[in-house]
């Protein structure tokens, strides 16, 4: 049974994972311009924050999601407005002369990241516990099942994650400084354009 709900648990994580939205296109980014360590300290920032608000909604902890809900506002403002930072940041970013890898530093800045503008968002914590709900996976009577389907939601993301990188990866040495340049002024762009539109959002249900 708990591998069961495992496989369940991976299926969605790379459900969630694999949409292209602001950690996708920093997933691809990163991966071009510092490696595929990077792009994939990237993405298991964000699979950390999903696998957070997996525990919220498996475990049933009814007043920390009501709190994040709650904070919406002020949660999504920051999210909103750390994306426009690094939109801005993205696009005015040169690229190295030559490929280098990214130090330890750089490494864990890049999850931190991530990792934030995914645990600001608490809307996510409702998409878990709307899905557990219809496909039947409500455990919190049991944590064994609960923690089966949150490492699997944690596994699938972080699988995708590992795929993405590396493809994104692949094509670095490929990639010369001024392609670079157009590749960090669209993402750039994107990212700034997904912060803008965040934050509408956020101030619209204000």
């Amino acid at each position: 049974m708990a591998f069961h709900f495992f496989i369940k648990g991976l299926i969605l994580g790379l459900a969630i994972a694999a949409p292209v939205g602001p950690i996708g296109v920093l997933c691809i980014r990163r991966s071009l311009a510092d490696g595929q360590p990077a792009g994939l300290a990237t993405g298991l920032g964000a699979a950390t924050a999903d696998a957070v608000y997996g525990c919220i909604a498996a475990f049933g902890l009814a007043a920390v999601s009501t709190f994040l809900v709650n904070q919406r506002f002020w949660l999504g403002l920051i999210g909103g407005t750390f994306l426009c930072y690094l939109g801005t940041r993205t696009f005015l970013a040169r690229p190295a002369d030559s490929p280098t890898t990214t130090g330890r530093k750089g490494l864990i800045g890049a999850y931190l990241s991530t990792f934030f503008l995914t645990i600001t968002n608490p809307m996510t914590i409702l998409s878990f516990v709307a899905v557990f709900a219809g496909l039947g996976l409500a455990t919190s009577s049991d944590y064994r099942l609960a923690t089966s389907l949150v490492g699997g939601v944690f596994i699938g993301s972080a699988m995708w994650w590992l795929l993405l990188s590396s493809g994104a990866a692949f094509f670095r040495k490929r990639v010369g400084p001024n392609l670079m340049v157009m590749v960090n002024r669209a993402s750039g762009v994107l990212i700034f354009a997904l912060g803008l539109y965040s934050l509408a959002g956020v101030l619209k249900q204000s």
